[in-house]
């Protein structure tokens, strides 16, 4: 119905308020089953198929959409570039704010947001976590045949580091080790994702990748039992029950304000893969993906899958997520400016 400025002047008031409310009823009104009802919700990726973003996506995709009202259909969308950067970016800046879409990104981007802001042009706090599946404790693991295979020799015996993008864990954790611990590593970043750097230690191109210890379980039980592959540092906030004898990065350095600025860098850790709305998502539509997430992963299918699958899971909700996520924009000024002061020493020292 089109409302002409004559038409519109001689209406009663009543009418008029009707007539406009039939015509202009926003979206936001719907509830949510209405509104997701034959629609399709995107989970953006910003690394390619094959590693532990994909694993954990395509499982949401396959399973959540029974508990979302109005059972919309989930497909997974991969963006790969400059180790997640493109895809973080675009979401943030074009992701559609009316709940049909979600991200699963590294859960580095609120240290990149602080430590690397020319890059990660985003504010974390503005976007919403759904949920996180499993914390994603990083496990630094060498090659057989690498030069140096103990905490106190890669600290005299130079390596060479593989990882994706200097927004990563694989470069973040690496570098801080060899900024504030004196370990000598040679990172050679750029790779697309994890699949690529482990095939490459396998030929013997790099020496060392910093991955999340459950794709490596997941993906290298063999190597890592036969010991191809062998786990000698971990970052996070406690050490993973799989590696009760593999230190923390933390617990390789003496001083005080050290070790704090290195458990900021591995804060993330906590926050594992998650997923995560664009900013505005209407309050409605984002508590119905938390509680869906919060129903999918007790729902003994969903269980199953992932087990087969051979996905780790210890499921956080998406609320108390957003607490650690938080806490990491909010780290005082002194240990943001050390770790600043880490990641750009070995950029420089790149050049």
């Amino acid at each position: 119905m089109i409302l002409t400025s004559k038409v519109m002047r001689s209406l009663p008031i009543a009418a008029l308020t009707f007539a406009l409310g039939t015509v202009m009823t926003p979206a936001a009104a719907q509830s949510p089953a209405e509104f997701y009802k034959g629609k399709t919700i995107t989970i953006l990726l910003g690394h390619p198929p094959g590693g532990s973003y994909d694993l954990y996506a395509r499982l949401a995709a396959d399973h959540m959409k029974r508990f979302i009202p109005g059972n919309p259909n989930i497909i997974v969308q991969h963006r790969p570039g400059g180790g997640g950067v493109a895809a973080v970016l675009t979401f943030y800046a074009q992701g559609a704010r009316d709940g049909t879409m979600m991200g699963l990104f590294t859960e580095t981007i609120g240290h990149t947001q602080i430590l690397q802001p020319e890059i990660g042009r985003w504010k974390v706090e503005e976007m919403s976590y759904v949920g996180s599946f499993v914390p994603s404790n990083a496990a630094l693991v060498v090659r057989k045949g690498a030069p140096a295979k103990t905490p106190a020799t890669l600290r005299t015996t130079q390596i060479n580091v593989g990882c994706t993008g200097v927004n990563s864990q694989s470069y973040q954790y690496p570098a801080s080790l060899k900024s504030l611990g004196g370990f000598r590593f040679n990172l050679v970043c750029g790779y697309p994702g994890s699949a690529e750097v482990i095939l490459a230690m396998h030929r013997g191109e790099v020496d060392m990748f910093s991955g999340s210890w459950h794709v490596w379980r997941a993906t290298q039980k063999g190597a890592l039992d036969d010991g191809s592959l062998i786990p000698v540092i971990q970052g996070g906030l406690k050490r993973n029950a799989d590696l009760p004898n593999v230190p923390l990065m933390q617990e390789l350095l003496d001083d005080a304000k050290t070790k704090e600025t290195v458990e900021f860098i591995s804060a993330g850790s906590a926050i594992g893969r998650a997923l995560i709305t664009p900013p505005a998502v209407p309050a409605d539509r984002l508590a119905a993906l938390r509680e869906a997430f919060d129903k999918v992963v007790k729902d003994p299918e969903f269980i199953a899958d992932a087990a087969k699958r051979s996905a780790d899971l210890e499921p956080t909700p998406g609320g108390t997520v957003q607490t650690y996520s938080d806490g990491i924009a909010r780290a005082p000024g002194n240990v943001i400016e050390a770790a600043t002061r880490a990641i750009a020493a070995e950029k420089a020292d790149k050049k």
